[in-house]
């Protein structure tokens, strides 16, 4: 069999948990049965009309073909879904006072009692919305609606609810923000100084030479041959200088890594709850941003609770790069932005971004010393040990970042060609950190449990870095600040999803879209939790994150079935908490079970 899975049977205790993949599946699908069986009547005699239950379709049907693990290349590119056929105008949901803006060619319902004669069966009597701020902004199209519908199909209002309630949300595109930006009548200042000095082969100096230097002066005292334009404003006099920007100390903090379509804002909240310090937003494309697009400027939003939050942007060229930094800095509120230049997909490898950085070296000078002189909140890096895996060269690259003045460096312990394969390499990580002294640097790469992070504590490194580690178990910040195993419950593991799905509802919506959208990353979370072994079932522990569990019986259904790799069985747990899944509703995960050895 699998090396990995006969080393992953010295955890477990062989003869109480440990099962075969047709018990395991058969043992899912009986409950499965039982469960339709006592809702359809409780009568075993009756028959419940309901479809017979679908035959499991075992991992071992498709063993013939070779698997292909990791990315999923066949997973195809689909405008979002929508789940109902006919949409209430927002002019009636939000009922306002003046008529429907398009009139007679609005492609919209108006008829509030035609809409809900059409409309799904709400989910619950009770709204999260509705309960946590007073109203909900979705009305008759919530899901929820019957907590906040009065007879004559208005929505209500809880009015001491409301006057308590705050934005708990900030960083919102403004609507006049992207008209400018769409017809591109922004302008960068800072930026087109700055590139100026580039396009005339002038070197930028560093942070450390402008702090030397000072405002408008030489290190010898002598007045710089600044090139002035028009009247003195304030702005030229008030000249934020490198050793006046707002400071962060990163040191010694736990820190939950960018994680593309994982890392939301819900998902963030949760893992704050459980005693992340550090949260930083989806990595944004520069270029899409400076175009105003919507879905781009939402991977910026932050939630109240994010006390110490920066955004990552992912660019390959000095221009862009600089330009989106200053838009960012003048209209959202952040307390770092952070660079990728350790992304290993080959969209943005190919184009020059992400790893691509790492072998661009002039560019990346040019990138991190225009983005640094625009603006007022530290500048971080993220990198890997290298493109190859046999070559590294982040080491080179450190000591030239220091002169480039970034204000903190996070290493993932593994090349571009590794992607997340094998283990990441703690010893390199702690040579760059002694290299990378003064400026702080944080270590990154297959942190799952406390000792974990202790052993990680001990390089040299001024921080921790926590990606997959958070999306199995993101209970794993409490188990490193307490020093200690969780033996976590599948009720407390459900309640966590329940509290996401809530967090899912107010930022994505409480109508069917937003329901549907919610579900979608659940369940893409969830492609990634069922690879937690609880530690009750270890015999020793910890469970490392790139060895392949057996097949294992949990102590409850519950836990068995949070262990299931099956899609049908994640859409299952996801029903428990947001109703059934609609008709023509379909998911295939991002990833496959990859990064096992």
């Amino acid at each position: 069999g699998n090396s990995a899975s006969w080393l992953m049977c010295v955890y477990l205790r062989l003869t109480r948990f440990l099962t075969t993949k047709e018990k395991f599946h058969e043992f899912l699908a009986s409950g499965r049965l039982r469960q339709s069986t006592d809702e359809a009547d409780g009568d075993s005699e009756e028959p419940s009309g309901e479809p017979e239950q679908k035959r499991v379709r075992l991992d071992s049907d498709g063993d013939k073909k070779k698997k292909k693990r990791g990315q999923n290349k066949s997973r195809p590119h689909v405008k979002p879904q929508s789940y109902e056929d006919r949409r209430l105008c927002p002019s009636i949901v939000q009922e306002r006072d003046t008529k429907c803006f398009y009139g007679e060619k609005c492609r919209f319902l108006h008829d509030v009692s035609e809409y809900m004669s059409t409309k799904a069966a709400d989910l619950s009597d009770q709204c999260y919305l509705f309960n946590s701020f007073g109203w909900c902004q979705y009305g008759v199209t919530c899901r929820f609606a019957k907590a906040h519908t009065s007879p004559e199909l208005k929505n209500l209002r809880n009015q001491d609810l409301c006057r308590r309630s705050t934005d708990t949300v900030r960083n919102l595109l403004d609507k006049e923000l992207q008209r400018r930006l769409r017809k591109k009548q922004e302008r960068f200042p800072g930026a087109e100084a700055y590139l100026k000095t580039v396009s005339r082969g002038e070197k930028p100096a560093s942070n450390q030479e402008e702090n030397l230097s000072g405002a408008g002066h030489t290190q010898d005292g002598a007045d710089a041959p600044v090139k002035t334009v028009g009247p003195i404003t304030d702005t030229d006099i008030i000249k934020l200088r490198p050793c006046e920007k707002k400071q962060v100390d990163f040191r010694d903090k736990l820190y939950l890594a960018p994680l593309t379509t994982c890392g939301n804002l819900p998902f963030r909240r949760v893992c704050k709850r459980f005693g992340a310090d550090i949260t930083c937003g989806e990595m944004a494309m520069c270029t899409n941003l400076l175009q105003g697009q919507t879905s781009e400027w939402a991977l910026l939003k932050r939630h109240a609770s994010e006390d110490l939050f920066g955004v990552q942007l992912e660019g390959c060229f000095p221009d862009t790069m600089t330009r989106c930094a200053e838009l960012l800095n003048q209209n959202i509120d952040v307390d770092f932005v952070d660079i990728n230049s350790g992304c290993p997909i080959d969209l943005v490898y190919k184009k020059g971004g992400g790893c691509g950085l790492m072998t661009r070296t002039s560019k990346f000078e040019q990138i991190v010393k225009g983005m640094n002189s625009v603006l007022d909140v530290p500048l971080t890096v993220k990198i890997r040990t290298g493109v190859q895996q046999n070559c590294s060269i982040a080491h080179k690259l450190i000591t030239e970042m220091k002169k480039w003045g970034v204000s903190l460096i996070t290493l993932h312990g593994r090349s571009r060609e590794q992607r997340y394969t094998k283990s990441a390499d703690w010893e390199y990580i702690d040579t760059c950190s002694k290299l990378a002294t003064p400026v702080p640097l944080f270590g990154n790469g297959d942190i799952l449990s406390y000792e974990d992070a202790m052993k990680a504590r001990e390089t040299g490194v001024s921080g921790i870095m926590v990606a997959r580690g958070a999306l199995i178990k993101p209970w794993l910040f409490t188990e490193i600040k307490e020093n200690r195993h969780w033996d976590i419950s599948s009720g407390e593991r459900l309640d966590i999803l329940r509290d996401f799905t809530n967090y899912g509802l107010e930022h994505w919506g409480s109508d069917t879209q937003g329901v549907e959208k919610t579900r979608s990353f659940l369940l893409e979370w969830l492609s990634f939790l069922c690879r937690y072994i609880p530690v009750g079932l270890l015999e020793r522990v910890p469970q490392k994150i790139n060895e392949r569990p057996p097949f294992y019986m949990g102590r409850d259904y519950m836990e068995s079935l949070m262990a299931s790799q099956h899609v049908d069985d994640w859409i299952q747990i996801s029903e428990m908490l947001l109703g059934p899944v609609p008709k023509n509703f379909s998911f295939l995960p991002k990833h496959k079970a990859n990064a096992y050895k």
